[in-house]
């Protein structure tokens, strides 16, 4: 199982009046780090693979320790817990080298918008998204997040 990395770097408007990220902002954070593994790693050249839309239908967020402004990218660390007929459930760390800040998930939905319904994956989708699933958190938990293979970006 591999997981995608993404580098995220860190704006000074993250900020709150506290000091540290506002907890609103790493949702942005999980976005792009989910748009980057689901469209720009989906699988082939002129692949149509998650193009079709998406729709975010639940998000879990732990907030573990406080995250200042600095200089220095975080990591977003994404790989799959669950992969239904109709949606996935996908899970992150935003992390440094010595710190875990945020561990997450997010339920996401293939939608077909000319249709206006949410549609299933399909088989390209789902062999790509294979690669990332933790098969030790198929039941959906996020276990103790140490990766087994990482894949930069």
């Amino acid at each position: 199982m591999a997981r995608h990395l993404y580098s995220c770097p860190l704006r000074w408007s993250d900020m709150d009046a506290f000091g540290h990220v506002n907890n609103a902002v790493f949702i942005r954070y999980l976005e792009e780090a989910r748009i980057d593994f689901m469209f720009r790693l989906a699988p082939g050249e002129g692949s149509t693979s998650f193009q079709g839309g998406s729709v975010v239908a639940r998000h879990e967020i732990d907030y573990l320790r406080p995250l200042v402004h600095r200089h220095a990218p975080v990591t977003v660390e994404t790989w799959v817990t669950r992969l239904g007929a109709a949606s996935l459930t996908v899970a992150y760390e935003v992390k440094d080298e010595e710190h875990v800040y945020v561990r997450a998930s997010t339920v996401v939905v293939p939608f077909d918008f000319e249709a206006g319904r949410p549609r299933r994956i399909t088989a390209e989708e789902r062999m790509f998204l294979e690669e990332f699933r933790d098969a030790e958190e198929a039941g959906g938990g996020r276990g103790d997040g140490s990766p087994k293979e990482a894949v930069a970006v």
